[in-house]
């Protein structure tokens, strides 16, 4: 039976403390599991403004209505207003836990994260991760297992720090796509990074489907996609069975966007597919024979600068 991983990206305070249980709640209720990510340290959503300068930033705040998901109040965290420590929602995030989910690390702060450390030293890198990294068992009292990047950003050290960590697999990229989200190389899944003359242990699971954010407003061939066209859309690229990995959001699905996420999940399963974790996953590709891929980097449709990509 195939299956569709789902990975679930949480980057903000608001998200934390109300998109997480109601995607708890969903996920219940359509019997999926998942893996929650967690950002650890504090909201910093406001410094993400400064990425104004970049190409291809505007376009995608007008058509996914950033104001709308995140809030102003969040928009404001790190300019106007202090910074929230996320990491101090440890009712939220060990809810997730006790209703059965797999919990895992997203970063140290997400906005710090993305901006910075595809340039950043050893040093640097391993301070953020090793915050992260003692924060999650300070809330739950065990190690991390697993590991998603903020942004789909990453560098070398990083990589590294996984295997230091002892992380068996994680979700830190993205397979490349064709301007209507299917996949470019069809045979796209689980890979071992070559970073260097380096094998990592830790086994990368790249995202194979693309995210709301990334499609709503589009138009693609002709057809603008909307919330109410976009579940469709999606369901059309996992039409033909094939192991997919999806990332959605706390702060999309879980808030507004909660009733697409909802008819992409009956959708999946009148597909044929199972909803699971990434430990699941794991679980059935471990002893699997899997490519070697070099660490690439590279622009996805609807999103905005360069992703850590298999190419």
């Amino acid at each position: 039976m195939p299956t569709i991983v789902l990975k679930i990206d949480v980057d903000t305070y608001r998200g934390t403390k109300e998109g997480v249980p109601n995607l708890v709640r969903i996920l219940k209720k359509h019997n999926s599991g998942a893996t929650f990510l967690f950002s650890l340290g504090k909201d910093h959503t406001g410094w993400a403004l400064r990425r104004a300068f970049r190409p291809g930033f505007f376009q995608k705040v007008s058509r996914t209505s950033v104001l709308e998901h995140y809030g102003f109040k969040t928009l404001m965290y790190g300019v106007f207003l202090p910074a929230p420590d996320i990491g101090s929602c440890t009712t939220e995030m060990q809810a997730v836990r006790d209703a059965g989910f797999e919990c895992g690390i997203h970063t140290w702060d997400h906005v710090v994260w993305q901006d910075n450390v595809r340039v950043r030293d050893l040093d640097w890198t391993r301070k953020q991760m090793q915050q992260a990294h003692q924060r999650f068992q300070q809330i739950f009292g065990v190690t991390p297992k697993t590991h998603g990047a903020a942004g789909w950003q990453m560098n070398e050290h990083a990589f590294a720090q996984l295997d230091q960590f002892d992380m068996q697999y994680a979700s830190d990229g993205r397979a490349m796509l064709n301007e209507d989200g299917s996949l470019t190389n069809a045979d796209a899944g689980p890979y071992r990074l070559q970073v260097g003359s380096n094998v990592m242990s830790c086994i990368q699971m790249p995202t194979t489907l693309p995210t709301l954010d990334e499609l709503l407003g589009r138009d693609i061939a002709g057809n603008v996609i909307s919330e109410s066209n976009i579940a469709g859309n999606i369901l059309k690229l996992t039409a033909n069975p094939k192991d997919h990995v999806f990332t959605l959001h706390a702060e999309l699905e879980g808030q507004k966007l909660a009733p697409i996420f909802e008819e992409l999940l009956t959708g999946w399963h009148k597909q044929g597919y199972r909803c699971i974790s990434m430990a699941d996953y794991y679980a059935s590709i471990k002893n699997s024979d899997l490519p070697t891929r070099p660490l690439s980097w590279a622009s996805l449709p609807g999103r905005s600068g360069e992703l850590v990509a298999l190419i």
